[in-house]
């Protein structure tokens, strides 16, 4: 069956009209109470990408949400980030009876300020739905200090400080959310040492059968598909559990793997290099020295 084609919500005005909401006080930020929405029946909101940041708090979801291609459930209230362009499939009726609040932040809102950089870079607008953040009550509590401020400044009225106030709040809630993320990887630890044994097994089983050889080096993205998380989540939980990016994860199992096949093989680094994924066996030379100060073949010598 052919995939749905995404609406594209295009503004945060759009998004209020297609909710039932008034018009937003301000054309490139809303904040939006959940029990407030009037509607959310609207085919348009069933597949759809926002052209803006959410920030989500979901209680009392008893719908389902889809990003990418699996749905997820949300009865149990979790905060959930997309950033511009991300396809969301909700199943939605207008009998539902959902609380929290949403953020919608515009780029050109905090284009500006020094924030913009730091909010580019935050991982957890990239992860997928299955990856939502479950804050603990007294986290939930803290979270809604900072979201009253938020409300209390959008809700006064727009003046030559209001735009400084917000993004000043923005950011603080953006550094609560980066700690509470990291205190849920670790937190939920045998989760994560799950998913990193499933991925050294996934390494494993590649680089020691005929795959690489027959569909090249394996990229991050492609690992964290087959896992069924984002790239960006898979990075930030290695980093928390190994000190590691994915893509540094993924190099030293090329660079394990090769050190074993030069010692226990009189595979030449052309055939090595081929096995593991390389066109050109130059790649591996090249990585393979930068991570070990040896060349492959002064490597191999070095054990006689």
């Amino acid at each position: 069956m052919k995939e749905p084609v995404p609406y594209a919500i295009r503004s945060i005005t759009e998004y209020h009209q297609l909710l039932g909401l008034p018009k937003p006080k301000h054309p490139l930020f809303s904040v939006i109470d959940h029990q407030d929405v009037k509607q959310y029946s609207d085919e348009r909101l069933r597949v759809k990408t926002y052209a803006f940041y959410t920030i989500s708090m979901k209680k009392g979801y008893a719908g389902k949400m889809k990003y990418g291609q699996t749905y997820y459930d949300f009865d149990e209230g979790a905060m959930v980030f997309h950033g511009p362009r991300q396809v969301i499939t909700s199943e939605l009726t207008d009998d539902m009876a959902l609380s929290g609040w949403s953020l919608l932040i515009h780029p050109d809102f905090i284009h500006p300020y020094p924030l913009f950089a730091k909010w580019k870079q935050t991982g957890f607008f990239a992860y997928t739905l299955s990856e939502a953040l479950h804050p603990s009550d007294e986290e939930i509590q803290l979270l809604e200090t900072i979201l009253g401020t938020i409300r209390h400044e959008y809700r006064s009225g727009i003046d030559r400080f209001s735009q400084d106030i917000l993004i000043s709040q923005l950011e603080v809630l953006l550094n609560y959310c980066n700690r509470f993320y990291h205190r849920q990887f670790l937190t939920r630890k045998k989760v994560n040492h799950d998913l990193l044994s499933r991925l050294d097994a996934l390494l494993d089983e590649y680089f020691t059968t005929d795959q690489a050889s027959l569909r090249g080096v394996p990229t991050v993205q492609q690992l964290a598909d087959h896992l069924t998380v984002s790239a960006s989540y898979l990075s930030d939980m290695l980093r928390v559990l190994t000190g590691q990016s994915a893509q540094q994860h993924l190099t030293d199992h090329i660079i394990e793997r090769g050190k074993e096949l030069l010692a226990t093989t009189s595979l030449s680094v052309g055939e090595i290099a081929f096995r593991l994924g390389y066109e050109n066996p130059q790649g591996f030379h090249k990585l393979f020295k930068a991570k070990t100060q040896q060349t492959p073949l002064a490597f191999r010598a070095s054990l006689n």
